[in-house]
């Protein structure tokens, strides 16, 4: 990818599939704010890892995207660029809880679980919108926001219901906004399977994360785990012009487990 100076927003990026992220874009010596909600040492250490890259410039901003006030303050934090090409709606949740236990999941949880995965990529959009339309106007080419979604989205499947639930609908924000945004504006949605993260070990622990992933390895038909680096390949190139004729797509990325029998 050329050095063209792209901004962007890359929400929960403070590590995993968010810092691989700003990372493939610091190599495009893009302008980056990276956002984290609780671990700022996380977040410093990703972006130090930018600017070592090439990123033009970093900006570090805490933020919790189910709360619309911390939305605005962190696209204020881009308004000193005066524009925006690029805004990923990385940060997520989840509670772990069987599907059978129906008990294990209250009111609140799914409260919280919606407003971070569902309601915050909504806010952040609706904050971006006048910053992703200069950046259009500038470009000449339309301004990206990339949702990061599951494919438990799509197999109802996943760490609970409410996470399945909210990526579900997270989905089908896409084409709604995909339509009321066009033609400055693209919004596209990615769905990986099991990527191979922190996240999934911090919320099943070392030997059941272990025990997943030998299983997803054991039965892909590419015979491949997903890293956070194969993943944000797809977010950089649904955010880049190489695919700017891309708009209202969720692409499935799981190494071809949708085809198993």
């Amino acid at each position: 990818m050329s050095k063209d100076g792209l901004c962007a927003i890359i929400t929960g990026s403070a590590s995993g599939l968010g810092a691989a992220t700003a990372g493939l874009w610091a190599k495009r010596g893009a302008r980056i704010v990276v956002n984290y909600s609780n671990s700022q040492k996380e977040a410093e250490t990703t972006a130090e890892a930018c600017r070592n890259a090439g990123a033009a410039d970093v900006l570090v901003v805490q933020g919790d995207v189910s709360r619309d006030e911390d939305c605005r303050k962190i696209v204020a934090a881009a308004a000193s660029w005066g524009r925006l090409d690029v805004l990923v709606n990385n940060a997520g949740i989840t509670k772990h809880v069987p599907h059978r236990d129906l008990d294990g999941l209250s009111a609140e949880d799914f409260q919280r679980i919606y407003a971070v995965n569902t309601i915050g990529p909504y806010q952040m959009i609706r904050a971006a919108r006048s910053l992703l339309e200069i950046g259009a106007k500038v470009s000449g080419r339309p301004a990206a926001v990339v949702n990061v979604s599951s494919v438990a989205a799509i197999n109802g499947d996943g760490s609970s219901i409410a996470y399945s639930a909210s990526k579900g609908a997270l989905n089908t924000m896409t084409l709604p906004l995909a339509r009321a945004l066009a033609p400055s504006i693209r919004v596209n949605t990615v769905c990986p399977d099991y990527i191979d993260t922190p996240w999934f070990t911090k919320g099943r622990g070392e030997a059941r994360a272990r025990e997943v992933r030998d299983t997803v390895l054991a039965r892909v038909p590419l015979e491949v785990v997903s890293t956070a680096e194969d993943v944000a390949q797809l977010v950089c190139f649904l955010a880049s012009p190489e695919s700017n004729n891309m708009t209202g797509e969720c692409v499935r990325i799981d190494a071809g487990m949708h085809l198993i029998l």
